[in-house]
């Protein structure tokens, strides 16, 4: 577990703090940026942080472009369906998520009985996520959220109060601010959380007085499960149902939103359809993804839904609900 012993009473350390990063490299000083004054008296005032330590942090932040570049070319904007599948249901995902699967089975058990979601669900995730723990990213979460909270404009409102959060999960966790690690976005640990998600969906699942996800698969597992449970999955409804479509079905309709909105009624008056009998009368909406001749039509059902909270992707939903149903049917 990452631990910080140096919190914001030591002015010993903050001092070499600040010596360390006059002797280090030129980089991006952030605490010098024209919007950082205000942010440090909002996190200071709302929040009673030290001053001198959030100043500090980031003067320690680097500006990386590659971080930059990253989140302008999104491979859920910028693949067809077709490509993005092929990203994550391998034979070596597969076959990773079943070992995790083996290993943890008690764990995944449990999370299952106390949250409804599926085991096939949590493996999935945590798989396409990180590979299950193999890849949870390389870049310092302070160095990606100052990066995308103060140069990535369009998005800056977001990213800043990610920034906001993550300093106050440091100070709850008693992290290193320094040391954590994550995803070009800031995301962290087996299922990627951002830290407002960390903050309030992350538990103790094993009972050890820490919320690790990072280090931790136990609490890992957990969390997934309750970050799922907390956004309304329904234990035992349907995820997402092949379809059906008429020539005369309006065709505006198809992926015009990822929440389900449409009546099941209203779907087939208008010349959608499940494709099998299905026993579910909740809202759906229509889906269409791309293949490499062809295209698939699918109904999006509340659980659907669910996974996009996640990551607003319906690629990136549909990518973990097929790689969960290969687990699910592969499972001894």
């Amino acid at each position: 577990m990452l631990k910080k012993d140096w919190f914001i009473n030591s002015r010993g350390v903050l001092a070499c703090l600040f010596a360390t990063l006059l002797s280090a490299q030129v980089h991006a000083d952030y605490s010098a940026h024209p919007d950082a004054a205000a942010f440090v008296d909002k996190v200071v005032e709302k929040h009673e942080l030290d001053r001198e330590w959030v100043t500090a942090l980031l003067a320690e932040a680097e500006r990386k472009e590659s971080i930059l570049k990253a989140i302008s070319r999104p491979a859920e904007k910028a693949l067809a369906w077709h490509e993005y599948r092929d990203i994550f249901l391998t034979g070596s995902r597969l076959q990773g998520g079943l070992a995790f699967w083996e290993k943890h089975k008690q764990t995944l058990q449990r999370a299952e009985q106390v949250f409804g979601v599926p085991a096939q669900i949590i493996v999935a995730i945590i798989g396409v996520e990180t590979r299950y723990g193999g890849n949870m990213g390389s870049y310092r979460v302070l160095d990606a959220l100052a990066t995308l909270g103060f140069d990535y404009p369009k998005r800056s409102p977001f990213f800043l109060g990610q920034l906001e959060q993550f300093l106050l999960l440091v100070r709850e966790q008693a992290f290193e601010p320094l040391s954590l690690k994550g995803s070009y976005a800031g995301a962290m640990g087996y299922g990627q959380f951002i830290p407002s998600s960390y903050r309030h969906y992350a538990l103790d699942f094993d009972d050890d007085g820490v919320v690790d996800i990072l280090s931790n698969p136990v609490d890992a597992i957990g969390s997934v499960a309750n970050y799922f449970a907390k956004h309304g999955w329904r234990q035992g409804e349907a995820v997402v149902v092949p379809a059906v479509m008429l020539r005369s079905a309006p065709r505006d309709w198809l992926n015009d939103g990822l929440k389900p909105e449409r009546s099941m009624a209203a779907l087939r008056e208008n010349g959608f359809a499940p494709r099998d009998p299905l026993d579910y009368e909740g809202p759906a909406n229509v889906m269409r993804f791309q293949l490499e001749q062809s295209e698939e039509i699918w109904l999006g059902l509340k659980n659907f839904y669910v996974i996009t909270r996640y990551n607003h992707s319906r690629l990136y939903a549909m990518a973990v609900y097929q790689l969960s149903e290969q687990l699910k049917e592969h499972r001894p």
